[in-house]
């Protein structure tokens, strides 16, 4: 469930119709529900009752502006974060340290210094290389880093090739068969203290077997680390869970339906579950607002060609993403037509024959369940303007990131040689 609706035949955000925000900030722009945030973040909390103290650590890579990750330590989630800036961001949004979790394959040495002394709950290591450059990191200053491994089951996870985590030849984690010998030259390294395990094996699934594939396996992991020594704290089961993206695509599980299988594959394993959420969180709770800039004839059908590009929303051009399509003053009439950018690429489409409401120069339209992926994205390819982005919360609204000309923020003065 969202809080985009249509009230009086004009499509709203909560209590703000959408032309109004239209008409003050111009388009594109990326438009975000305070209630849908909230309301997912509590869905996922009552799914996961019972279980002992989970921690709920947000994707931060979904959505990191500094109003969603506020609004969402507000709701009490931590951050899962994959970059120093992450780290930043979520400790600015009010996350506390010890509700973050520090993933990402490529952590240089100052992050981790930076992250270590400001403090977090676990660094998932994804390498006995990483865990070896953390030891020097934390011998240095004196400090002791929590650090899990990330460990790939070697599920298929069902999902887009390019969104895949877990097979064992990933550039993440470390395969299954090695985990035990992983673990102890990791135990070894002086500086870390082992607290736990991850696994990850994907995004946007639409089903529970993998997941529950790979927490089984998990699991088994878990019991003979502890037959070797290790005392684990945390089992970090990441995110994935998939949102629907509109009529005709797969319908995901509930969260309620991932939480009973949670809570019967992890029955007995007496350690903190920890959670990786993304999408599921703020996907559905944002839209892309644009504008159609004029309806050009095609062969087939006609072409609608809108101010947004694939700089600004680059899922459906990265991974033939599907968005649903709605006019922001829908007149009941529906087309058939080609949406597309103004970016110079081919790939620069939205939707091909698209089954839509009818549309026609100036009018506005959305691209649904933006709210995660979409601003994160975003590029200034062809001299674009960043894309700016407004949460709404209620019948108020605000500017949360200004449209940024990255040719002049992003520009030093021409070398003297130019002048």
């Amino acid at each position: 469930m969202d809080y985009f609706n249509l009230v009086d035949g004009r499509l709203h955000c909560e209590g703000v119709p959408l032309d109004a925000i239209a008409e003050e900030v111009g388009t594109p722009i990326y438009v975000y529900s305070a209630a849908t945030l909230v309301r997912h973040a509590r869905v996922l909390r009552e799914a996961l009752a019972g279980l002992d103290d989970p921690l709920i650590a947000y994707a931060a890579k979904a959505n990191p502006n500094p109003a969603v990750l506020s609004t969402l330590a507000r709701e009490g989630l931590g951050g899962d974060i994959v970059s120093i800036g992450e780290y930043r961001a979520a400790r600015a949004a009010g996350m506390a340290p010890e509700t973050i979790l520090f993933s990402g394959v490529g952590k240089t040495a100052e992050e981790m210094t930076e992250a270590l002394g400001g403090g977090l709950l676990q660094f998932n290591l994804e390498s006995v290389e990483e865990a070896h450059m953390l030891s020097a990191v934390a011998t240095s200053l004196g400090r002791e880093a929590p650090v899990a491994l990330r460990i790939n089951p070697d599920v298929e996870a069902g999902t887009h090739a390019k969104i895949t985590t877990g097979k064992a030849d990933n550039k993440f984690g470390l395969p299954a068969a090695g985990a035990v010998a992983a673990f102890k030259a990791i135990g070894d390294l002086p500086g870390l203290k082992v607290t736990g395990v991850t696994v990850h094996i994907g995004s946007q699934l639409t089903s529970l077997a993998p997941l529950e594939a790979a927490f089984t396996r998990l699991g088994t992991l878990i019991g003979e680390l502890r037959r070797e020594g290790f005392n684990l704290e945390i089992a970090d089961l990441g995110g994935g869970l998939g949102v629907p993206y509109g009529a005709g695509q797969p319908e995901p599980p509930s969260p309620d339906e991932y939480g009973s299988m949670v809570k019967r594959i992890t029955a007995g394993w007496d350690i903190r579950l920890a959670f990786e959420p993304g999408r599921l969180i703020s996907g559905n709770a944002g839209v892309l607002l644009t504008r159609v800039v004029r309806v050009k004839p095609g062969e087939n059908h006609p072409w609608l060609i809108v101010d947004a590009a694939m700089n600004d929303l680059m899922r459906p051009a990265l991974y033939d993403a599907y968005h649903q399509i709605d006019a922001v003053r829908p007149t009941g009439k529906r087309m058939t037509a080609h949406v597309v950018g103004p970016v110079c690429e081919s790939g620069d489409t939205f939707a091909m024959a698209r089954e839509m409401d009818e549309a026609h120069e100036g009018d506005l339209i959305v691209f649904r369940t933006a709210g995660a992926y979409g601003a994160a994205m975003s590029s200034g390819y062809n001299s674009r303007p960043l894309t700016p982005e407004v949460l709404v919360d209620g019948d108020r609204w605000a500017l949360v990131r200004q449209r940024l000309d990255l040719a002049k923020a992003a520009s030093l003065p021409l070398p003297e040689w130019l002048r």
